[in-house]
């Protein structure tokens, strides 16, 4: 004689989240779109190119913060502050300039090295888009 096996519940299938998109505000009354917020790696930059013609670094953290700064370094002019390197200093995130290695705390603008210089902030979102949408 066979001995059946009573049957197992399966649970619902989890359909995955639509990916979230990066937003940053440039000015009071419009966002940009940076790029899907899962392309961002933790404690690298990238450098968004904003409609009127600035640039700004958007990074993410190691505990999943988004932070978007001005790509502008104001000791030389150059835009390259999304290739800095981003660590933390009593507690402040900060990303340091690859040139000179002034530090910018990325939740004010704030040069910690310059109290007098800073760059600026700007708002960041995710936004979950809808799947329907082309």
């Amino acid at each position: 004689m066979t001995t059946l096996e009573p049957l197992k519940t399966l649970e619902p299938r989890k359909t995955p989240e639509p990916p979230k998109t990066l937003e940053l505000s440039p000015s009071p009354e419009s966002w940009t779109t940076v790029c899907e917020e899962s392309r961002l790696t933790p404690g690298r930059g990238v450098a968004v190119l904003l409609p009127d013609g600035r640039q700004a670094a958007v990074f993410r953290d190691r505990s999943g913060r988004t932070y978007a700064i001005d790509n502008r370094d104001p000791f030389t002019g150059a835009q390259v502050l999304s290739r800095g390197l981003v660590g933390s200093a009593g507690g402040r995130p900060f990303v340091a300039s690859p040139l000179l290695k002034q530090r910018f705390d990325l939740e004010t603008g704030r040069c910690l090295d310059d109290e007098e210089v800073t760059v600026a902030v700007y708002p960041v979102r995710a936004v979950q888009l809808d799947p329907a949408l082309p």
